[in-house]
């Protein structure tokens, strides 16, 4: 009995021992699960991929920007038609091609097209951007905003093309206007009757109606399309007017005018005799208009008259 006791005492430093270092080892599974979220912890996640690798970061063109584009004159293209399609006026394509005649163009001829409206401009020598902005009457910021002059100054150098939004362009000549032109006096007047009512120019849609502050009716159609004469008449005028553009004028019985102003072209003459529905002209937008269309305006004597109702 004393004999067993006293090995009893004598194990147990040995057991409490082994007790300690069985203790410090964990479990094999929990430390796999330990390591592997510490793992998880510790890799680099991008924010909503805003640095990932795939990504190719590019430089944005400004809002509203287009490139220059150049384009070549065909049969029936004009300054106005190349404007009106590129959505820029006359004289931004004038000066960027260095025309200061409307006329001047031929076929197979190359166009630039600005991007905008404004100047096309090629930097000289000794041009700086505020001497820049004062000969196109703008801002110098203009001209340092869109050309990136501040952080590409190699860009503005001389012989380098810019643009300058919103330039004063220079105004382009004057068609020549024969005198009679202008409200010649008809040879002879219309002696036939009417047929009823006037018809109408062009198959269009009406953009303005007749009213007190707008002296006849607008027929929008697409640039060129045939104008036809309301009924059998003369031709008491045609040629460029202020405003109106190019227009024709035809006189009916019981002393109606009726006169189609903003036309791309006139295909008769002062004195000429017209039928009703003859093609006398083509839609344009010559003179001051937003757009293709004809102006449709109706006179009795000098009172300006609705045309739908004639």
């Amino acid at each position: 009995m004393n004999t067993s006791v006293a090995v009893l005492v004598l194990s147990l430093p040995f057991a409490a021992t082994a007790a300690s270092r069985a203790s410090t080892v964990p479990p094999t599974i929990a430390a796999g699960a330990a390591i592997a979220g510490d793992a998880s912890r510790a890799q680099p996640v991008a924010r909503g991929a805003a640095i990932a690798a795939s990504r190719n970061p590019v430089t944005v063109a400004a809002e509203g920007t287009r490139p220059v584009v150049e384009v070549t004159i065909h049969e029936g293209d004009t300054l106005a038609t190349m404007a009106n399609y590129y959505d820029v006026s006359v004289e931004a394509v004038a000066f960027a091609n260095g025309l200061t005649d409307a006329r001047a163009l031929q076929l197979g001829q190359k166009l630039v097209i600005p991007p905008a409206e404004g100047a096309l401009y090629t930097v000289k020598d000794g041009d700086t951007v505020d001497t820049i902005a004062s000969h196109f009457k703008v801002d110098p910021s203009v001209v340092l905003t869109y050309n990136r002059c501040t952080f590409e100054p190699e860009q503005c150098a001389a012989g380098q093309k810019i643009f300058v939004r919103g330039a004063e362009l220079p105004a382009l000549a004057e068609p020549e206007v024969r005198p009679r032109d202008v409200f010649a006096p008809a040879p002879q007047v219309a002696q036939q009757p009417r047929n009823g009512r006037l018809a109408w120019p062009v198959g269009g849609v009406i953009t303005q109606y007749f009213w007190w502050g707008h002296t006849g009716v607008d027929v929008a159609a697409p640039f060129g399309t045939g104008l036809g004469a309301g009924d059998d008449g003369v031709v008491t005028a045609t040629g460029w007017v202020a405003v109106g553009g190019l227009r024709v004028c035809v006189q009916h019985t019981g002393n109606l005018t009726v006169c189609y102003y903003h036309t791309s072209a006139v295909y008769v003459n002062v004195g000429q005799q017209v039928a009703r529905g003859q093609i006398i002209a083509a839609i344009g937008i010559s003179g001051v208009t937003t757009g293709p269309h004809v102006h449709w305006e109706c006179k009795i004597g000098s009172a300006f008259k609705d045309c739908l109702s004639l």
